[in-house]
């Protein structure tokens, strides 16, 4: 980003979950530029935005935070930028604190913190509605005389108050207010050396770094310096802040005595998660239902367009079956991204986070580790990143190797296609796939809990977490999130599973046998040789040559299983059978049907095990800083998944299962 015309550089503070990053998309929009902080793993977002005087100022986003004494990398960044301890960063003309409206008291003493460090300050008191809903009366002119910053009112959800933010931004910037309270003699004489002595070494912010390290000097120091602050926070609260009556603050009340109720609370988070997998097959099949005659119709019209030949076959069977195959779950995957942004957004994701926090110290683990685990039901890339706000080490590292057995959304074409053959029924099929999401994650417990020891870790830390109030869905934003996630994944279907589509028919065409049968084509190919190369060893687990050779190409993107599979069953133009009805047709030499329920549950273990994402692993290098450890997870998960999956299908066998 070029800094020429930059005329002040500004940085967003605040609590994780006040609205940092919408704000920051709602002012920079389309002019942003994401990059890692020097010598750190931390993500950096910065942008550029204009103030109404014609101003351009570039805006970064630090990583969210409670305070200025850090417990984790995130937040220890957040802590270096406002002390100009950053490595190629300036030192910020002015930050700009956003607030959570609907709990100011909490997020103020983040912000006096800030107020501290010699800065000039803007306070955005965001989510400004939904406090209003709340009953809650907020007065910005008292909360701006006592702070002496300007505190501007607004929604970044809903663009409220945005104009009004920009204005308050002036430039140049007013001075800053410093220090809001005074201490001792003692104290202020300390705080007056400390800041010589850093002046002496020439260290950015000079009275910032004095005022840390006096309050790291000893515990009473710092307990005098906490209660100051927060007694300064309690007079001006009761001056800006009327607080609803009783009867208006009975909701969340009311529902959180059912919501986090030991029993009555776990029923209703497994019927609500039980809710969303049912939904995914029920109310996809309508627009699954149109994309499969689409993709049915643009075969028989592009194959109409071309002779016979090659390139016919690769349009056909390669290109639009592929990237076809892959499409077709593309309302189920909405679908999931969009129960999961509901329940983020409503408030009771935090219910869930505090409810699994019991289970997640019996594996060794803290309810800091659950927000990444559930990230990981999108993604595990986001979800491994995520891990950098978990302050312990070694809990960090324990939660990264586990987290790929959270099924991401890639698991979800394979399993919406293998479940139909194991059974039927849209009430059997959401139970069937709210029992796979379950074996994972209580595999991934189970599994933390006999590693965390392995790493040397000690006792989890405990766990806090703010519960917001219940609220109406922004439903803007939510859309919105929605919807980029979906643009990602047919980007995804668009490139990488294109390519590997091209290069699948590739395989499965060449060479050539001379032969009409489709059988001795699929032998003759490059595919089929390596699938017979590699059915001894997938043989056990029940799947065939063809199996065995889309499951290695899923390794580089679990989609490109079902692309594998839709190409190596390619039928004729005219033909336009269902994929689920060409697997349920297949058979073996002996002519047995060859995807029975026990190889669908073998397929199933093994995807739900299997890391196959070599970008997660990237990424886990990345994090943890060792390709040992993540290729020790690749390898690790992989075999883990073998055996898992020969387990199932041999002792079913046994059983008398088919």
């Amino acid at each position: 980003m070029s800094t020429s015309s930059i005329e002040a550089h500004v940085a967003l503070v605040g609590n994780p979950n006040a609205g940092k990053t919408t704000l920051f998309n709602e002012l920079t929009g389309q002019n942003q530029k994401i990059g890692n902080y020097a010598g750190a793993t931390v993500t950096k977002k910065s942008g550029k935005f204009f103030t109404p005087h014609g101003h351009q100022l570039e805006l970064i986003d630090l990583p969210g935070t409670y305070s200025l004494e850090p417990n984790s990398p995130d937040e220890e960044v957040t802590r270096d930028v406002l002390l100009g301890d950053q490595h190629g960063e300036p030192v910020p003309d002015l930050i700009l604190c956003v607030l959570d409206a609907t709990n100011l008291e909490r997020h103020l003493y983040l912000m006096l913190q800030v107020i501290d460090l010699g800065y000039p300050v803007v306070a955005a008191l965001n989510k400004i509605d939904l406090a209003e809903s709340q009953g809650l009366r907020i007065d910005p002119t008292a909360l701006s005389e006592d702070f002496k910053i300007p505190f501007v009112p607004l929604s970044a959800a809903t663009s409220r108050g945005i104009t009004a933010l920009k204005q308050a931004l002036r430039f140049p910037f007013p001075a800053a207010p410093g220090r809001l309270w005074t201490g001792p003699a003692e104290l202020e004489d300390a705080i007056e050396a400390a800041t010589r002595l850093a002046e002496t070494h020439e260290q950015p912010k000079p009275e910032a770094h004095a005022l840390l390290s006096v309050a790291e000097k000893g515990s009473e120091t710092e307990s005098f310096i906490q209660k100051t602050r927060f007694e300064f926070i309690h007079r001006a609260i009761e001056a800006g802040l009327q607080r609803p009556d009783e009867a208006a603050l009975e909701l969340t009340d009311r529902i959180d005595a059912h919501a986090l109720h030991p029993f009555r609370g776990w029923l209703i988070f497994c019927s609500l998660m039980f809710g969303v997998f049912w939904s995914i097959f029920k109310f996809a099949e309508v627009p699954m239902g149109w994309i499969e005659s689409g993709q049915e119709a643009v075969q028989g019209w592009v194959g109409g367009l071309l002779a016979e030949g090659d390139l016919n076959s690769l349009l056909v069977d390669g290109i639009i079956a592929g990237v076809g195959g892959v499409v077709i779950f593309l309302p189920q995957i909405i679908l999931l991204f969009f129960f999961i942004s509901l329940l983020e957004s409503s408030g009771y994701m935090a219910r869930a986070a505090y409810l699994m926090d019991g289970i997640m110290n019996k594996a060794g683990l803290s309810g800091k580790s659950f927000l990444p685990l559930l990230s990981g039901y999108a993604c595990a890339i986001p979800g491994v990143m995520a891990t950098r706000t978990i302050p312990s080490a070694k809990e960090r590292l324990a939660t990264i190797l586990i987290l790929p057995w959270t099924s991401c959304s890639a698991r979800l074409p394979v399993y919406v296609l293998i479940i139909p053959i194991m059974v039927s029924g849209a009430f059997a099929q959401g139970a069937t796939l709210f029992g796979i999401y379950a074996l994972g994650t209580v595999t991934a417990l189970i599994a933390a809990r006999l590693l965390k020891p392995r790493l040397g870790a000690s006792e989890p830390p405990q766990f806090l977490l703010e519960l917001p109030p219940y609220q109406k869905p922004q439903w803007s934003h939510l859309l919105r999130q929605v919807g980029e996630r979906a643009f990602a994944f047919i980007k995804k279907a668009g490139t990488i599973i294109l390519g590997l589509s091209i290069i699948l028919w590739f395989l499965e065409t060449y060479p050539k046998s001379g032969s009409d049968d489709p059988v001795v084509q699929q032998e003759q190919s490059f595919n089929g040789r390596i699938g017979q190369a590699i059915e001894p060893v997938v043989a056990p687990l029940g799947w065939d040559a063809r199996m065995g050779t889309a499951m290695m190409a899923s390794f580089a993107a679990r989609e490109v299983f079902r692309s594998s599979l839709a190409i190596s069953y390619s039928v004729d133009e005219e033909d336009g059978t269902a994929m689920r009805e060409q697997l349920s047709n297949a058979t073996r030499a002996d002519g047995s049907a060859l995807y029975t329920p026990l190889v669908g549950l073998s397929i199933i273990i093994f995807f739900i095990y299997a890391l196959q994402c070599l970008p997660t692993t990237v990424i886990v290098r990345r994090e943890t800083g060792s390709w040992k450890w993540a290729l020790a997870q690749l390898g690790g998960m992989t075999l883990f998944a073998y055996l898992a999956a020969l387990l199932v299908y041999q002792a079913g066998l046994l059983l008398g299962f088919t």
